[in-house]
């Protein structure tokens, strides 16, 4: 029984009738569904419609978070898709947009425009590559060991992110254009080449390469070997009939790829 309605029996009054109380029968009425003929008590008002609406939505979308940084990289995942799959000139912001649920204006806001977003694309997939390879610790590996690793690493790592290739033969296309406006990809390629250095010039004193190796030119030599095997794949493997996909095929070519650039290296 509701606080009110007793308080004023204990007072000994009568319950006025009205809208703010409700009867035994009013709320049993209202439970069953049913009308009450010309009881005085009233169910509570419905909320409009459009309150209801608004309630519930705020239940059912989840708390919106500000955060820049990972709205970027979600566009930028996205992007890179586009781009290596469809080229420049065929990817389209719009479809960009509709796979991440935003809009154009947003994607322009982070990054300028479609150029601009492709630029970043190009710099994002160089980074992750470069910090994976930083990862390697070739520091801590005897030279020829260090040596091995890395080229293994890049065998493995083109196979795995064709897209990676698709993106710098598409830039190619374009001559580089792009990848000029581009105040970080020099930053992004030198540990590559330091490393590199740093793991010859070891190899060097231990007696263990060769002198004159430039690791420019090592560094071409690997990415060529390594490049080879994805991008020219499909018509390689209808010329020649080989499935350059088979595990066994993989491991062969990787291990001759290795080989190959240690013993260019020996002395």
């Amino acid at each position: 029984m509701n606080e009110p309605v007793q308080r004023a029996r204990r007072a000994g009054g009568g319950v006025r009738s009205g809208p703010a109380v409700e009867t035994s029968a009013a709320r049993t009425s209202v439970v069953k569904g049913s009308a009450v003929k010309g009881s005085a008590a009233k169910p509570p008002a419905a909320k409009p419609p459009a309150a209801r609406a608004a309630a519930a939505k705020t239940r059912a979308t989840p708390p919106r978070t500000n955060d820049p940084e990972r709205t970027m990289a979600d566009i930028l995942e996205v992007a890179t898709r586009e781009f290596s799959e469809k080229g420049l000139a065929g990817a389209r912001i719009d479809v960009i947009a509709d796979a991440m649920r935003t809009s154009k204006r947003m994607i322009y806001y982070y990054f300028g425009s479609k150029e601009g977003l492709y630029v970043a694309v190009l710099e994002e997939a160089y980074r992750r590559m470069r910090e994976i390879e930083a990862g390697l610790h070739l520091e801590d590996l005897p030279p020829e060991d260090a040596l091995r690793r890395l080229v293994a690493f890049t065998v493995d790592y083109q196979h795995a992110h064709p897209e990676f290739i698709r993106l710098v033969m598409t830039e190619n296309i374009h001559r580089g254009e792009y990848l000029a406006r581009s105040k970080l990809i020099q930053k992004l390629n030198v540990p590559a080449i330091e490393g590199l250095r740093s793991v010859l010039e070891r190899g060097q004193k231990a007696g263990v390469f060769r002198a004159g190796i430039d690791p420019v030119d090592l560094h071409a030599s690997i990415s060529a070997l390594s490049v080879f095997n994805v991008a020219n794949k499909h018509t390689f493997s209808l010329i020649f009939r080989r499935d350059l996909d088979a595990p066994a095929a993989l491991v062969a070519r990787r291990e001759n790829i290795v080989e190959m650039v240690v013993r260019f290296c020996r002395r």
